[in-house]
């Protein structure tokens, strides 16, 4: 999202699209919802209006935007760093139905992660050939390869090491 222009957070492909504004403010809003009480509440809490995460009343601005990210997030790890591993196989409900903790975590992760990933693809349409990958870029995995193994190859050992 750091590549984006202010303006771009706004934009949809189509009239069914969601905008990354769209996703940033869903996101924050699940991630309030299920990481607050995680253990002892059901993680759709009655404050949350999930269907008004995917309207814009007002327009936020970048530094609104990238807080209820930031937000979002401290929730979720906030909340995980605070488990045991005994807390695991513990009970949590989700919209009334029963999961344990591992189970809400990966629901939650694969959600978070579909949505991460629309923003990515999003970001990356917007930019076009002025994207700047995330990871290594088309044509350069030779290279990163060379780069990475000669960063593994071990130091050399024993008596004549270093002469």
């Amino acid at each position: 999202m750091t590549q984006l222009k202010d303006d771009a957070f706004f934009i949809t492909l189509d009239p069914e699209s969601n905008s990354i504004a769209i996703l940033v403010k869903h996101l924050a809003g699940n991630m309030r919802s299920r990481f607050t009480d995680f253990l002892t509440s059901d993680g759709e809490k009655p404050g949350r209006h999930r269907d008004q995460e995917f309207e814009m009343q007002a327009i936020p601005t970048r530094a609104e935007l990238m807080r209820w990210w930031e937000e979002g997030w401290a929730h979720v790890f906030s909340t995980i760093e605070g488990l045991t591993p005994e807390d695991l196989m513990r009970t949590v409900t989700i919209r009334g139905k029963p999961h344990t903790v591992l189970q809400a975590l990966n629901r939650q992760l694969a959600h978070y992660a579909y949505h991460v990933g629309q923003i990515v693809f999003l970001t990356k349409h917007l930019r076009s050939n002025e994207w700047e990958s995330l990871s290594i870029p088309p044509g350069k995995s030779e290279e990163y390869n060379r780069k990475a193994a000669a960063e593994r190859k071990p130091e050399p050992s024993g008596p004549r090491a270093g002469q």
